[in-house]
């Protein structure tokens, strides 16, 4: 068990730079891991009483998250907007 958890930690710690390297390219990952986040938080704090069934939610970040995944492949085949140079010191 003790083995399991250290080789997960040093997975998480090898795996940070290069996910955290992407997240930052591509800033609409963002959104949608925040929405995902807030979205999931949300259904599973109403317990007693949910607002959606969660297979509707979870149907609906798994939809967010193929769509993302088309966009970022249509992307690479379009050439990249450069913008002007900041004039702000």
């Amino acid at each position: 068990m003790i083995a399991a958890i250290v080789l997960a930690v040093l997975v998480m710690l090898v795996a940070a730079g290069p996910i955290s390297d992407f997240v930052h390219r591509h800033p609409t990952l963002k959104m949608l891991a925040l929405s995902s986040s807030c979205s999931s938080r949300h259904a599973h704090r109403r317990r007693p009483r949910p607002a959606h069934p969660k297979g509707y939610v979870y149907f609906a970040m798994g939809f967010s998250v193929f769509v993302e995944s088309l966009n970022l492949r249509l992307a690479r085949k379009v050439a990249p907007v450069h913008l002007k140079e900041s004039i702000t010191p």
